[in-house]
C-alpha cells in the first residue's frame, strides 16, 4: 500500500472557518484595485513601437522630470530618515509640555488637502514671505526652484518615518540601554550598537514609504516647483501635460518607466530591510 503523498499547506490551521472566501475577496479586491490598473497601463505602453518608445522615455525634457522626481525624493527620504528619527526619539523618551500636542502635528500632512500644502508652503518661503523673506537677502532662493520641490517632499514624507519608527522605539526595554552602560559601552556605541540595529528595519520600512509618496506626489508640489521645464518639473507633472495634449503615448511611458523604477527601488529597500532583520535576529 503506497503512502499518501503530503499535501502542501499554504496557510496556517485555524479554528475560524471562512478562509477560501476570504482568500478569494482578498485576490478579487487585489486584482481590481491594484493588478487591473497596472495590466492596462501595461497593454496601452505595449501599443508603441520600441524605438518611439525609447525616443519618448530618452528626450531631454522626460529625462530632467524624471532627475528631478527620483532624485529630490531620494533626497528627502534621507532627509526624513534622519530628522524622523530624532523627533522619534524626542517623542518617546523625554517629557515635555504639550507633547501631546506635538505628537498630533506630525500628522498633519496625512490629513491636510495637498493643494491646501503647496499654496502654505509657497505662501511661507516666497521672497515676500514669512520665512523665504528671511533667506533671500543670504542669496536663498526656495520658491519656485527644485529646493522648494524638496521641502514640500520633506514635509510630506516626514510622518511616515515617525509613524513606522515611533511604536518600535517604544517596545524597545531600557534595561538593554542600561545594561550596555552597565558593561561600560559610551552614548554613541549605546546608540549604535543597541538602539540602532533594533530600529534599522522600521527607519528602511519609514524610508521606503517616504520615498514611494514622495515620488508621486503631484498636489504640494505644483505650487512652489515653478515648473518650469528642464529645471523644476517634476514626472507626474509631465504626464499631466501631456495628457491635456492627446499624447497618451507619451504619458503612459512615462508612466510606465516612473511604476518600473519605484518597484525596483522598492523592492531593493525591502531585500535590505529583510537582510536587516535577519541579521538583526542573529545577533539577538
Amino acid at each position: 500500500m503506497s503512502a499518501t503523498p503530503p499535501r502542501i499547506a499554504f496557510r496556517q490551521p485555524s479554528v475560524i472557518p471562512g478562509f477560501g472566501l476570504t482568500f478569494g475577496l482578498t485576490l478579487t479586491w487585489l486584482g481590481l484595485i491594484v493588478l487591473l490598473p497596472l495590466s492596462a497601463l501595461f497593454i496601452k505602453t505595449s501599443e508603441i513601437s520600441l524605438d518611439r518608445f525609447i525616443a519618448i522615455v530618452t528626450s531631454t525634457r522626460t529625462l530632467h522630470a524624471l532627475q528631478v522626481s527620483f532624485g529630490l525624493s531620494l533626497a528627502a527620504a534621507c532627509v526624513n530618515v534622519v530628522f524622523g528619527a530624532i523627533v522619534v526619539w524626542v517623542l518617546v523618551r523625554y517629557d515635555f509640555p504639550f507633547k501631546k500636542l506635538v505628537d498630533a502635528l506630525i500628522d498633519i500632512p496625512f490629513a491636510l488637502p495637498t493643494a491646501v500644502a503647496g499654496i502654505a508652503l509657497t505662501a511661507l518661503y516666497a521672497e515676500n514671505g514669512w520665512i523665504g523673506g528671511l533667506l533671500a537677502p543670504l542669496g536663498i532662493k526656495v520658491a519656485f526652484t527644485p529646493l522648494g520641490i524638496l521641502v514640500a517632499l520633506v514635509f510630506i514624507g516626514l510622518p511616515f518615518v515617525v509613524r513606522t519608527v515611533q511604536p518600535v522605539l517604544a517596545d524597545l526595554d531600557k534595561e538593554l540601554e542600561d545594561a550596555a552602560a552597565s558593561l561600560g559601552a559610551s552614548r554613541l556605541q549605546t546608540l549604535t550598537k543597541v538602539v540602532l540595529p533594533s530600529v534599522w528595519p522600521a527607519l528602511l520600512t519609514g524610508f521606503a514609504l517616504a520615498f514611494a509618496r514622495a515620488v508621486g506626489e503631484y498636489g504640494s508640489v505644483i505650487f512652489i516647483a515653478g515648473n518650469l521645464p528642464g529645471v523644476s518639473e517634476i514626472a507626474p507633472l509631465l504626464i499631466i501635460i501631456r495628457l491635456e495634449e492627446f499624447r497618451y503615448a507619451d504619458a503612459t511611458a512615462i508612466a510606465t518607466v516612473m511604476l518600473v523604477a519605484s518597484f525596483l527601488l522598492l523592492l531593493i529597500i525591502n531585500r535590505l530591510q529583510r537582510w536587516a532583520e535577519l541579521r538583526g535576529s542573529k545577533n539577538a
